[in-house]
């Protein structure tokens, strides 16, 4: 792991290209996201706002915008590197639960907190069967590199709906901006 710090647009471009992700689906977790998870209940919804709150994360949503798998680094367990298909729970599309399913962040909210970037192409989410969002950083290094990876790989394993990835960039958030 890197140290937490704040990066530019150019930076996220830069680090986007390194992991493969596509310009267009690039994204940026805007820091308001942690105000609205922290205004929930957080009695009620303390182990959801955990979750949640994590660097690395993919979630799949389905078309009703229903949150259907969710992936968080903090239940992928390993080390050195982070087991992403531990109990090859990546088999199937989409995966098999890792992470516990909760409903506190649905697609609708989960957009309302993504910045596009100026190469970022305008989405239509009803145009998908599943929208997928990875959260990614350069400051989880190879980490996030290798989420990466499993879920494009993932992704494959869907014939017949339609999926979108989409790419969310948390250095910022991270790094208290």
């Amino acid at each position: 792991m890197k140290k937490t710090k704040t990066v530019d647009e150019k930076t996220i471009a830069s680090y986007s290209k390194k992991y493969n992700i596509p310009t267009a689906d690039s994204y940026e977790l805007d820091t308001a996201y942690f105000s609205y998870l922290f205004s929930l209940d957080t009695t009620k919804y303390k182990s959801q706002i955990k979750n949640h709150y994590q660097p690395l994360q993919a979630l799949y949503y389905d078309n009703l915008g229903f949150l259907k798998s969710f992936q968080v680094n903090c239940y992928a367990g390993g080390f050195p590197n982070l087991k992403w298909d531990r109990n090859e729970i990546m088999t199937t599309f989409p995966p098999r639960q890792q992470a516990p399913i909760d409903s506190i962040v649905s697609l609708e909210t989960q957009m309302k907190y993504l910045k596009p970037l100026s190469q970022t192409s305008k989405l239509s989410v009803d145009s998908y069967d599943y929208i997928v969002i990875v959260y990614w950083n350069r400051f989880m290094g190879r980490q996030s590199k290798r989420l990466i990876r499993y879920v494009q790989e993932n992704s494959k394993l869907e014939k017949e709906k339609k999926v979108k990835i989409i790419y969310a960039n948390t250095d910022n958030i991270f790094a208290g901006q």
